[in-house]
């Protein structure tokens, strides 16, 4: 038999889904990368086709063999990182998805949210779940389905639907309907899971009226949950690691300790602070979740959530066709000496932390005859690095310690200049990683450690090979910005 030293990572995102090689020092050392349609059938509505998803797994996979010259047979292990909160709904007997999925970014529900809100019942999910009431999350996403779904409340009732997020579906595709579980991270997600006892809360499954025979079972971030369907790619290879794309980012830069943190920029932001075995007080807007688990015993993060960061960029790219691709950004923002006062707001799907109004949308206020194509690009750029200083801000009322570094990933953080931005206006020193592949790293990891090929000491939150950022920007100028984005802020959440 061939000797398994590699370890494949399936990085199914919002706007992408990819395959990583990674070899026995867990780096990359193979892609397979390809977008897929996004569908909005109205105002605020956002969906996948399962099917896409499904497909271009299963042949981002073999085309990530093929590329590396490898066999299933020297795999492993397959490790799944996902798109978050992105909600599916499937036939048991036949795998055969009911409905389009619905995405994290989607706020049809946010009428039953500000409903269920103004019922009292935040307190109550909050206490359970970390989370706040928002369409962000999977639970109203699910019901929804079974109340517009034709014959899906029956169905489910009768035991005959699954419910999963994107892991939780791939994991079933893979196995050949032989495994419906997800892990703790992808639970803690849903706003059905109890966080502190670990385990789906009948409580909330009665408040959302989701009957409990759809849900998967719930495991460790690290375990073997079962193996491929040897005719996808020629053997079978263990399934051994799971995590939401955020969790998987931290284990990818190795932030095991407590007070550790990390930035991912790609569609949307997600800063993670690492906050140990005690549920913290998170602050106002922000979130508790599960960071990861090992052999049954959780560790808790705090989250801070941006609806879109790199999202505005594609905007840029596809809707106003100011720039041919997201790296012109870099230099259209050096190119000027200052913003020129124009901010943007990129509530497209509504603002996430700390303000979590899903009814606000986009402004970009300051423009003058003089703004032009590197004001917009500039100002898009700036809007995330303002976005993850009020995440700091809520984090420390809360009661955090302030990072004094932060570890950051994702598509956008190729850009030099974001980086130099986010440490001046931030304060902290910045830390990018020699691979960028952070997320699927982690996925990567949590598999081998799953399989007993590596332990954590294979990531590390810092290397020699880093990127380093420090803060360069005087506290005059940085008060300054600030107080131009509140302003701006302000006018998106006129009513």
């Amino acid at each position: 038999m061939a000797e398994r030293r590699h370890v494949i990572a399936i990085d199914q995102g919002t706007t992408s889904t990819r395959a990583l090689l990674f070899d026995e020092r867990a780096m990359p050392v193979a892609l397979a990368q390809v977008e897929y349609p996004q569908h909005h059938p109205h105002s605020g509505w956002v969906e996948h086709d399962p099917e896409d998803i499904w497909r271009d797994t299963v042949a981002m996979a073999r085309e990530v063999l093929t590329k590396a010259g490898l066999k299933a047979d020297e795999i492993a292990a397959i490790g799944i990182t996902n798109q978050r909160e992105t909600t599916m709904l499937w036939d048991r007997a036949t795998g055969k998805p009911l409905h389009n999925a619905i995405v994290w970014q989607d706020r049809r529900t946010a009428d039953v949210c500000a409903a269920l809100k103004a019922a009292g019942h935040e307190a109550l999910v909050r206490a359970r779940t970390g989370l706040l009431l928002d369409p962000y999350f999977s639970a109203t996403k699910l019901a929804w389905l079974l109340e517009h779904v034709p014959d899906a409340r029956r169905r489910a009732t009768a035991g005959e639907l699954a419910f999963g997020t994107v892991d939780s579906f791939l994991l079933w595709r893979l196995t050949d309907g032989k495994v419906h579980a997800t892990d703790a991270t992808n639970a803690s997600r849903t706003m059905l899971f109890d966080i502190h006892r670990q385990q789906w809360s009948a409580d909330l499954l009665a408040l959302f009226d989701i009957p409990e025979s759809l849900l998967p079972r719930v495991g460790d971030s690290s375990e073997i949950y079962g193996h491929t369907d040897p005719a996808l790619f020629g053997a079978a290879i263990p399934i051994a690691g799971i995590a939401g794309d955020q969790q998987a980012a931290l284990v990818g830069h190795g932030c095991f300790a407590e007070g550790s943190a990390k930035a991912t920029y790609g569609t949307g932001c997600f800063l993670l602070l690492n906050s140990g075995a005690e549920a913290p007080d998170p602050g106002e807007g922000l979130l508790v979740t599960t960071a990861y688990r090992f052999d049954g015993k959780h560790t808790y993060a705090i989250e801070g959530s941006i609806f879109v960061a790199g999202a505005a960029i594609k905007w840029l790219r596809d809707k106003l066709g100011i720039i041919a691709e997201a790296a012109a950004t870099e230099t259209l923002a050096a190119s000027l000496p200052d913003n020129g006062g124009v901010y943007f707001v990129p509530a497209f799907v509504g603002l996430g932390a700390p303000h979590w109004q899903p009814e606000a949308r986009a402004l970009i206020a300051g423009l003058t005859l003089d703004s032009g194509r590197a004001h917009l690009a500039r100002a898009a750029l700036e809007a995330v690095a303002y976005q993850t200083a009020d995440l700091i801000d809520a984090m420390a009322a809360g009661g955090s310690a302030r990072p004094t570094s932060l570890c950051i990933d994702g598509g956008m953080v190729a850009n030099g200049w974001l980086c130099q931005f986010l440490a001046g206006l931030l304060d902290v020193d910045i830390t990018r990683p020699a691979t960028l592949e952070v997320t699927a790293r982690g996925a990567a990891v949590l598999a081998g450690i799953g399989v007993g090929l590596w332990d954590r000491t294979i990531v590390t939150p810092d290397s020699a090979e880093a990127d380093h950022f420090h803060p360069a920007m005087h506290k005059d100028e940085r008060e300054k910005l600030r107080a131009g984005w509140q302003d701006a802020i302000a006018r998106t959440l006129m009513k």
